[in-house]
C-alpha cells in the first residue's frame, strides 16, 4: 500500500526537462501558501544535492544533484510532504486576546477566592497598563493611558468581570488594527521582485560566448542576461533573441502569460514560464522597476493624508473631555463604576484607526489590480479632482506607432523594398519607430537585405551601408540640416503627410530623399468609456493637450467626448496649461507618459503615469499605471470617491455612537462591562468596514 501512494507521489511529478546531473519538474501540489523555504531545505537534505530552485508560481522545481540515481532521488523528492504556511495575520500575536479571554472566562469560578481572582487580572492585564503608564510620563494624557485607568479603576474596585471584559475588548480591537496593517503592508511582499541574487550573463572571450553567473549587484547597463523557463528576471530590459512565455502577475495583476521576443519590453520579478530569452539590460539594481515600487508603495503605505492627521489630532484633543466626563460622573453618581466606564468610552480608537485602514486598503486593492497610489493623499486630492488633463500621444492613444503607409520618391524603389531595408537597419534599435518599421515589415514578409555595420546617432537616427552605398535614416533635422540631404522636390507630399498629423520616418540612399516612413498613433479603444465613466464621477471638465493641428485635434476631442482642446502644443507649454486651470480654481488631475510631462505631472493636484511612460514620469507621478490600460483612470478616481465617502461615513458613525455612549456612561446608565462591549464593538465594526474597503469595476 505505501508503495502504490510512493508511485503515485511520483507519477504527479512532471517531468520538464532532463540533463546530466539536472532536472526541471512541475510539482503541481505547490500553491501560494506553500511555505517554500521549508520544501527547498529538505530536498537540500538528500544526500547528492547540490542545488535546489522553487518557484511557487509557476509550480516549477530545479534542481541539480551527484552521486545518486535518477529515480532513486525521484521517489526520495515524491515522499517530502509540502508543508502549509499559516495564514498572515497569523503573523501578529494572539496571545494577549487569549490572556485576557481566559481570565475572563475563569472570573466567575474564582471569584470567591482570595488574591487569585486579583493575580490572574492582574496578570492578564499587564501589559496594557504597562503601555498606559508608560505613555503616561512620555506623551501625556493619551487613549491608551485612558483605557489602563478604565481597568485599573474595576481591578481596584475588584470588579474583575468588568476590568477583563474591557481588556478582552481592547486586545480584540487592537488585534484586528494590527492584522488589517499586516494584510495591507503585504502588498509590498506581493509587488516587490523576489530576492533574486544572481542570473545567468553573457560574456565573450577571445571571439567564444560564455554564461557566467553573477550577482545581481554586478550586472551594468548593456549586460545580456539569459533567462529560462522557471526563472525570474532580474533586470528590466529588452529581447534580443528567443522566445518566452513571461508571467507578469506581480507587476501588472494579469494572470496570463504573455509571450515575448525579439524587440519586447520585459520587467525585474516577472517570470519566464516557458522558453529562453536574452535580454538587453536597460536597469538593473535598484534602478529596476519593482525596487522603485516597492520603495514607492513603503513610503505610501506610511503615509498620512490631511484627514488622517485630522483626526488624529481630534481624538487627541478629545482625551482631556473624556477624562473631564469622568470626573463629571463621579460628582453625578458618586461611585467609581460610573468613571471606570466613561473612561472605556474615548473617541480616539474609532477615529486613529479607521481612517488609515481605509487608505491601506484602498491603495491594496489598487495594487493588486495594477494601480500603484503613492499614499493617502494622493486618493484624498483625486477624490476632490474636478478637472482630468490628458496629453494625447501615448495617453488617449496607445503609445505604440503603426506604419499607416510608404511613400517612395524613386522609381526603382517600391515601397516594400523601401520598407525592408529600413526594417534591416532598425530591427536590432529598441525604439518606438525602429519597432514599428520593423513590425510593418514583417506583416508584409519581411527578408533582411544584408548591411553593413549600423552607426546609431542619438536623437537623429542611424547610418550605415548598403550595396556599397550609404544608408541614412532618421529626423528631418539629421538627414537635411546635418547630411546636407535635398528635401526641396519632395516637400509638398511631406508637408501633406505633417498637416494630417502624421509622425514621419525619412529614408535616404546614395545621398538621395529615397522615401518616407508614415506612422500613425492610434486611439486607445476604451478611452471614450474611460471620459464617460469619469463624468459619471462628477468630473466637470476633460481637457486635451496635443501638438496636433487644431482640425485633427478638434475630430478626436469631438469623437471621445472631451471638452477642451490645446491644440499645436508645444511640450514646454503642457505645465503652463495645468497651472492655467489651477489659477482658475480647479482641482487638476493631469496624465502623461513622457520625460517632458514630469513638470506637468508636479504641477497638477494630481498626476497619473501611464505604464509605458518615461521612467521620470512615474517616479514624479502621484499614481502610477502598471497596466497598460486608460480605463484604471476612471476605477482609481471611483475608489478614491468612494474611499472617501467610507471615510466620512465612518467620521460620523464614531463620533454619533461613541457621543452616546460617553452620555449615558456619564449619567450612570451603562456598567463598564457594557461600556467596553459597545464602544469596542462599534470600533470593531468600523474597523471591519474600513478593512472591506471599496470595490473597485
Amino acid at each position: 500500500m505505501l508503495r502504490q501512494k510512493l508511485k503515485q507521489k511520483k507519477t504527479s511529478l512532471k517531468i520538464v526537462h532532463k540533463s546530466k546531473n539536472r532536472i526541471r519538474f512541475i510539482q503541481p501540489n505547490l500553491n501560494n501558501n506553500s511555505d517554500i523555504k521549508n520544501y527547498e531545505d529538505n530536498i537540500s537534505a538528500i544526500d547528492g544535492i547540490s542545488s535546489v530552485r522553487v518557484n511557487k508560481t509557476i509550480k516549477s522545481v530545479v534542481v541539480t544533484y551527484e552521486n545518486i540515481n535518477y529515480e532513486n532521488l525521484l521517489d526520495k523528492i515524491a515522499d517530502i510532504e509540502i508543508v502549509e504556511l499559516s495564514n498572515k495575520s497569523s503573523e501578529v500575536s494572539k496571545a494577549p486576546m487569549i490572556t485576557a479571554a481566559s481570565s475572563l472566562a475563569l472570573s466567575p469560578f474564582i471569584k470567591n477566592q482570595n488574591l487569585l481572582p486579583t493575580l490572574t487580572t492582574l496578570f492578564a492585564s499587564y501589559p496594557l497598563l504597562k503601555d498606559g503608564a508608560n505613555e503616561l510620563f512620555t506623551e501625556g494624557l493619551t487613549s491608551k493611558v485612558l483605557e489602563a485607568m478604565a481597568v485599573g479603576i474595576s481591578l481596584s474596585r475588584k470588579d474583575f468581570i468588568a476590568a477583563n471584559s474591557t481588556n478582552l475588548m481592547l486586545n480584540i480591537g487592537e488585534y484586528m488594527e494590527e492584522t488589517t496593517v499586516h494584510k495591507s503592508d503585504d502588498l509590498i511582499k506581493e509587488l516587490a521582485k523576489p530576492n533574486i541574487k544572481e542570473a545567468w550573463v553573457e560574456t565573450t572571450k577571445n571571439g567564444k560566448k560564455h554564461l557566467n553567473k553573477v550577482s545581481t549587484d554586478d550586472i551594468k547597463v548593456g549586460d545580456i542576461v539569459v533567462v529560462g523557463a522557471g526563472e525570474t528576471i532580474a533586470i528590466d530590459g529588452y529581447v534580443l533573441e528567443g522566445s518566452a512565455s513571461v508571467n507578469q502577475m506581480s507587476m501588472t495583476g494579469e494572470a496570463d502569460a504573455v509571450k515575448k521576443e525579439h524587440g519586447d519590453k520585459v520587467m525585474s520579478g516577472t517570470v519566464v514560464e516557458d522558453g529562453s530569452i536574452k535580454i538587453w539590460t536597460e536597469l538593473a539594481g535598484d534602478d529596476t522597476s519593482t525596487e522603485r515600487i516597492k520603495k514607492y508603495i513603503q513610503n505610501s503605505l506610511n503615509e498620512k493624508s490631511a484627514i488622517g492627521l485630522k483626526a488624529t489630532r481630534l481624538a487627541d484633543r478629545l482625551v482631556p473631555v473624556t477624562l473631564s466626563l469622568a470626573g463629571l460622573s463621579y460628582f453625578i453618581n458618586k461611585d467609581m463604576q460610573s468613571v471606570a466606564s466613561v473612561l472605556q468610552a474615548d473617541y480616539s480608537c474609532a477615529l486613529k484607526l479607521a481612517t488609515p485602514v481605509a487608505f491601506k486598503s484602498t491603495i491594496s486593492k489598487a495594487g493588486k489590480n495594477g494601480i500603484l497610489v503613492k499614499g493617502a493623499k494622493s486618493i484624498e486630492a483625486l477624490s476632490k479632482a474636478d478637472t482630468f488633463v490628458f496629453d494625447k500621444t501615448g495617453t488617449l492613444t496607445k503609445g505604440v506607432l503603426k506604419v499607416v503607409d510608404i511613400i517612395s520618391f524613386n522609381p526603382d524603389w517600391s515601397k516594400k523594398q523601401i520598407l525592408n531595408l529600413a526594417a534591416s537597419a532598425e530591427e536590432h534599435y529598441f525604439h518606438p519607430i525602429a519597432e514599428a518599421i520593423v513590425s510593418a515589415a514583417k506583416e508584409i514578409g519581411f527578408k533582411h537585405m544584408h548591411h553593413d555595420e549600423v552607426e546609431f546617432i542619438v536623437a537623429h537616427g542611424l547610418k550605415t551601408h548598403f550595396s556599397g552605398k550609404e544608408v541614412i535614416i532618421g529626423s528631418r533635422h539629421f538627414l537635411e540640416d546635418d547630411e546636407k540631404i535635398c528635401f526641396e522636390e519632395n516637400s509638398s507630399e511631406i508637408q501633406n503627410a505633417l498637416d494630417s498629423g502624421y509622425t514621419l520616418l525619412y529614408i535616404a540612399y546614395d545621398r538621395e530623399l529615397l522615401g518616407i516612413a508614415i506612422m500613425e498613433d492610434e486611439i486607445r479603444s476604451n478611452a471614450k468609456d474611460m471620459i464617460k465613466k469619469l463624468k459619471s464621477l462628477n468630473v466637470k471638465e476633460i481637457v486635451m493637450l496635443t501638438g496636433d493641428i487644431e482640425m485633427k485635434a478638434n475630430s478626436v476631442a469631438k469623437d471621445l467626448g472631451i471638452d477642451r482642446v490645446f491644440a499645436n502644443m508645444l511640450p514646454t507649454q503642457k505645465a503652463e496649461i495645468v497651472e492655467m486651470l489651477r489659477n482658475e480654481g480647479k482641482n487638476v488631475v493631469f496624465c502623461g507618459d513622457g520625460i517632458n510631462d514630469a513638470p506637468s505631472l508636479v504641477k497638477a493636484n494630481v498626476g497619473i503615469s501611464m505604464k509605458r511612460g518615461a521612467d521620470i514620469a512615474k517616479a514624479t507621478a502621484d499614481i502610477s499605471l502598471l497596466k497598460d490600460d486608460i480605463y484604471a483612470v476612471a476605477q482609481i478616481k471611483e475608489m478614491a470617491n468612494k474611499t472617501m465617502k467610507l471615510i466620512d461615513t465612518n467620521f460620523k458613525a464614531t463620533v454619533g455612537i461613541n457621543s452616546a455612549i460617553l452620555f449615558s456612561a456619564t449619567i450612570g446608565k451603562l456598567s463598564p462591562v457594557a461600556t467596553a462591549f459597545l464602544h469596542n464593538g462599534t470600533t470593531i465594526g468600523l474597523l471591519l468596514n474600513s478593512m472591506k474597503g471599496v470595490d473597485i469595476k
